[in-house]
């Protein structure tokens, strides 16, 4: 019975982070206008009459590189709480991590040897 004191703040924050975007969806789907105008269903609501059509068919290869900065880039951020705490971690952590860069430089020749890093 002890224990269940202890994590009252816990429940408080848990119910009150569930009750809260409940109620948002309730009172906006209480305001909300029902009837559809035409200037909201149109493509854009800037106000500006859209000319032409909206559909742009872009290259592939800008997604592949996009795709792969974004694998590299959120990979790399995982080394930094390798970096701040390696004194206390040992040797043990540093070849995991060496193992992980190990493996980020095989996907980095991976993708070079595909031509995902070349623009033209």
């Amino acid at each position: 019975m002890v224990l269940l004191y202890e994590y009252e703040l816990f429940w408080t924050f848990l119910i009150i982070s569930s009750v809260i975007p409940i109620l948002a969806f309730l009172i906006s789907g209480v305001l909300a206008p029902l009837n559809k105008r035409p200037e909201k269903l149109s493509s854009y609501e800037s106000g500006i009459e859209p000319m032409g059509d909206a559909w742009l068919q872009f290259r592939i290869r800008y997604y592949m590189f996009a795709l792969v900065f974004v694998i590299f880039d959120v990979e790399t951020v995982f080394l930094y709480p390798w970096a701040m705490s390696f004194d206390v971690v040992g040797v043990s952590v540093f070849i995991e991590a060496f193992i992980f860069v190990l493996i980020l430089i095989a996907g980095l020749v991976y993708a070079w040897r595909k031509g995902a890093l070349e623009w033209s």
